[in-house]
């Protein structure tokens, strides 16, 4: 077998600061170590990027801009091009790596790898639709028209869960409106970003460009916290906990720049009377269970009707039954482990506080012994709201609620909904 970490230029001690293809720093922060969930061992180590560091990327960051914007944007669309191939090449390895490092199962690491190279699709198509609008004025032989202008440079902070798609997501159509990109990347997931910003210097290499993408690594509060609060970085995009992103919308507003935040959720399927019941129960062991339930669109909450509620009960705790927990790289396994031994405390609390307030499981409710952060997946009975169900545990703990009236499910839906929503804005 192809180790994949070599495949993918990945050392036992890698660079955490990198400036385009020529400038991976020898930084002096802590060392961080990446750790493979499954069964707890190291997969490689990291220098952090320490404050020198971070100032010569981001000094490099802007000197790039200036270049970086004059090119036309079907020019920056071909980088995106020449990186989406790259990533269609080494799309089993990055898979599999992120199988390795994140945990989750060798499909979904796959599905996360096709994200970016469709998100490279979608943005080189973007490159050649940049319109604008023209108008008429009102003072004799001329025109007003509308232009889109790049912003400067972009930092982009990324969570555990998508440790590379969302960076695409970002990055792509940042970088074809003209703007450079500075990634700082989960220190839970550290070798993913590692490896896609190879592939990134290879095509900047390849077509000339420098400093386009740049990458810094290091503790959320250091690397993230710094970037949040730096004037030259003129937009923030932060994927995290709803906590952690009304920290950085305040940073981000108090220097008034702008910033795009994809935060938690807490997400409810309702099931009616009328549904196709075996297509719920995949849609809902899938939503719930998918990537260990570690996702802002996990589906937490499950709201049944009284018609179908005795049917259905058995056969979604039959299903889980049937799931199969083990090495993420195993084409039978179904669910992986969560990402750390803090994700598994969170897990086992959130346990205590369900049998404290009334709620009953059903199914799972434990830790597997042994190496790696494996829990069951867990199916709870409540027979009301609680504070509890309100709260985002980001483990694979669904809540099941029986209701006799729909519209009194629709009507609990929209409270928790907006009981969250209104806690994003709370300052």
């Amino acid at each position: 077998m192809i180790d994949p970490l070599k495949q993918l230029k990945l050392q036992n001690l890698n660079s955490g600061a990198c400036f385009g293809p020529h400038h991976w720093y020898e930084t002096n922060g802590a060392v961080l170590s990446s750790i493979n969930p499954s069964d707890e061992t190291q997969l490689a180590q990291i220098k952090s990027c320490d404050i020198n560091h971070y100032e010569k990327v981001i000094q490099q960051a802007q000197y790039a801009f200036n270049t970086w914007r004059d090119i036309p944007a079907p020019k920056r669309g071909e980088l995106i091009r020449l990186i989406g191939a790259k990533v269609r090449q080494q799309k089993d390895g990055l898979g599999t790596l992120i199988s390795l490092e994140n945990g989750k199962i060798k499909a979904e690491g796959d599905g996360e790898i096709q994200e970016i190279i469709d998100m490279a699709d979608f943005a080189v198509g973007q490159s050649r639709m940049l319109y604008g609008k023209t108008m008429h004025s009102e003072r004799p032989a001329h025109r007003m028209y509308e232009q889109w202008l790049p912003l400067g440079v972009v930092g982009v902070i990324t969570a555990f869960n998508f440790p590379m798609a969302v960076w695409a997501w970002n990055a792509f159509l940042a970088a074809i409106a003209g703007n450079t990109v500075v990634w700082k990347p989960s220190s839970q997931t550290p070798l993913c970003a590692i490896a896609l910003q190879h592939l990134c210097n290879e095509a900047m290499v390849e077509l000339g460009f420098e400093g386009v993408f740049s990458l810094l690594i290091g503790p959320g509060q250091d690397i993230g916290n710094r970037l949040a609060e730096d004037r030259r970085i003129a937009l923030i995009s932060f994927t995290g906990s709803c906590r952690q992103g009304q920290q950085v919308h305040v940073a981000v507003a108090q220097r008034m720049a702008k910033v795009l935040l994809e935060l938690g959720g807490n997400n409810a399927i309702i099931v009616d009377e009328s549904a196709d019941l075996d297509l719920a129960l995949r849609a809902i062991v899938f939503g719930a269970v998918g990537t260990a339930g570690q996702r802002c669109t996990s589906t937490r909450r499950l709201i049944l009707h009284e018609k179908i509620a005795v049917e259905f009960m058995p056969r979604l705790i039959n299903a889980y039954r049937q799931i199969s927990l083990g090495n993420p790289l195993s084409p039978q396994i179904l669910m992986g482990p969560l990402i750390n031994p803090m994700a598994v405390e969170r897990y086992l609390h959130t346990l205590e506080v369900i049998k404290k307030t009334g709620g009953k499981i059903l199914y799972g409710g434990e830790r597997l012994p042994g190496k790696g952060f494996f829990v069951k997946p867990t199916l709870v009975e409540f027979t009301t709201q609680t504070d509890i169900m309100q709260q985002e545990t980001f483990a694979p703990i669904l809540y099941c609620i029986n209701y006799s009236d729909l519209s009194q499910a629709i009507a609990l839906n929209n409270e928790v909904s907006q009981g969250l929503s209104s806690a994003l804005f709370t300052r």
